[in-house]
């Protein structure tokens, strides 16, 4: 009775069924009806439609119209078109004209339609801290500088 084995073809089905189980997927979905307390690691693409209070980490980042993220967002790329309240590290950003963000925005590359509500301090990830030229130091007002092209 147990030392019967399967034919052939079950045994087939049934690892084509779990080679196909054990594949990672390639996006998750956080549906509009749903809410989450608490921090999200992705190891795919994320597509959000309702609401997170807790810190994203992920490789990329769908953001639709109506949802809202309450905490940090550290990701490689990111379309946002929701609200975001926290702070945004992201290697390609794109920013829809839907968008609410307040909190600090970090970028690599930087993409914001007309209309986006940003409110914080954008600048370049990794960039060097800005240090005033000692003209401006030494007159206390603001200089542009142009540097000419070597070519």
């Amino acid at each position: 009775m147990f030392s019967k084995k399967p034919a052939p073809q079950a045994t087939a089905s049934r690892q084509s069924g779990r080679s196909s189980m054990s594949a990672s997927p390639s996006f998750s979905v956080l549906g509009a009806d749903m809410a989450i307390v608490g921090d999200i690691t992705a190891g795919a693409e994320l597509h959000i439609d309702g609401r997170v209070e807790g810190d994203i980490s992920c490789t990329s980042l769908i953001q639709g119209e109506d949802s809202e993220i309450r905490g940090a967002v550290k990701v490689e790329n990111a379309r946002l078109a929701g609200k975001v309240r926290g702070t945004i590290s992201a290697g390609d950003l794109v920013i829809l004209k839907t968008a609410q963000i307040d909190g600090d925005v970090e970028y690599d590359s930087l993409t914001i339609e007309r209309g986006a509500r940003v409110g914080g301090r954008m600048a370049l990830r990794n960039a060097a801290p800005y240090e005033p030229s000692l003209a401006m130091e030494v007159s206390g007002e603001p200089m542009l500088i142009l540097a000419a092209s070597a070519n």
